[in-house]
């Protein structure tokens, strides 16, 4: 098991150094820039705009850039915004409980929804409620986040004013649990809807592959329940599967609802990507990128480690 995971460990150190060159290149390497902003308009010299790029840090190598990036990163000192000189820590880190909050609740409904109607569909395959569970699935496929979302928000703010159409709390009042969950049950439920489909396809899939193996007969020619055998037995062996998309899922979530959050008007870091792209906030999208870079890579290691745990045999890879 040691051997295991120091593999994983060295594979996903060498993929967090690939990550970061690759995407500090993109960024520096794309044409325009933060200075690019001031210069809107033709109200700036070109002198000025070079000492504004020599502030930023612009004016040297990209390779001399990405050391001293890196090396600011390993410090704690990740820089500062382009946009209003703030540290990026702060700026991120203001945002991570909204976007945990957010995300944290819609893998929770997709999870409890989606192994719910997977093990169903296994269970009854081929049935109306199988059948009806598959077309359900296409459709949250094919629909559009931002469409969802915005149908929600006309549906139930506009037209009922059962939610509120955006925010994470009520502007001006103190703070109330009971007005935080109301604010958060439309865009968890859209974006745990949308993930609903992937956990019931998985779930589904690997609940057959399971219940047709010779230990699941052995298990019913035992006289064991089958109750007994679903659940103790099959469903316990199609968490491996399951155990890798959630560490796959929850960190991607983390960084990426940028839809969901830009629609519902939810502080998070999605909706932060969003503003730090327009303006060209270079130091805060790369702060994004390298924590979601981190979270994905401890989660599929945890995730490594918990599916060998339930299948032995993964350690041999």
């Amino acid at each position: 098991m040691g051997t295991f995971l120091l593999k994983r460990i060295m594979q996903s150190a060498i993929l967090l150094i690939l990550v970061t060159v690759i995407a500090f290149g993109m960024m520096r390497l794309a044409p325009g820039g933060p200075e690019a902003l001031y210069a809107v308009g033709g109200n700036m010299k070109a002198e000025d705009l070079a000492r504004l790029r020599k502030s930023f840090g612009l004016d040297e190598p990209v390779h001399i850039q990405y050391v001293k990036w890196t090396t600011g990163m390993l410090t704690g000192d990740w820089g500062r915004s382009y946009r209003d000189r703030r540290p990026v820590t702060a700026v991120i880190f203001e945002r991570i409980p909204a976007t945990l909050e957010l995300t944290v609740s819609a893998l929770l409904i997709a999870i409890i929804v989606g192994v719910t109607i997977g093990v169903l569909g296994a269970i009854r395959q081929y049935s109306v409620a199988d059948y009806a569970a598959t077309v359900g699935a296409m459709l949250a496929l094919s629909i559009p986040t931002f469409w969802f979302g915005l149908m929600v928000i006309y549906l139930f703010a506009v037209r009922l004013g059962w939610i509120p159409s955006g925010g994470r709390q009520t502007l001006g009042e103190p703070f109330s649990l009971v007005d935080r969950l109301h604010h958060l049950a439309a865009p968890a439920l859209v974006l745990g809807l949308v993930l609903v489909a992937t956990w019931s396809r998985y779930t589904r899939a690997a609940m057959l592959e399971v219940i047709g193996q010779d230990f699941v007969r052995v298990a019913r020619a035992k006289g064991l329940s089958e109750s007994r055998v679903l659940f103790t037995h099959a469903l316990r062996n199609a968490l491996v599967p399951l155990v890798t998309l959630a560490g796959i899922q929850l960190p991607l979530l983390f960084g990426g609802a940028l839809v969901t959050e830009s629609v519902f008007t939810w502080p998070g870091m999605g909706r932060l990507m969003v503003d730090s792209l327009s303006y060209r906030d270079y130091p805060v999208m790369m702060g994004i990128l390298f924590i979601t870079a981190v979270l994905v890579i401890i989660f599929n290691l945890i995730s490594d480690f918990l599916s060998a745990m339930l299948d032995p045999r993964i350690r041999l890879i």
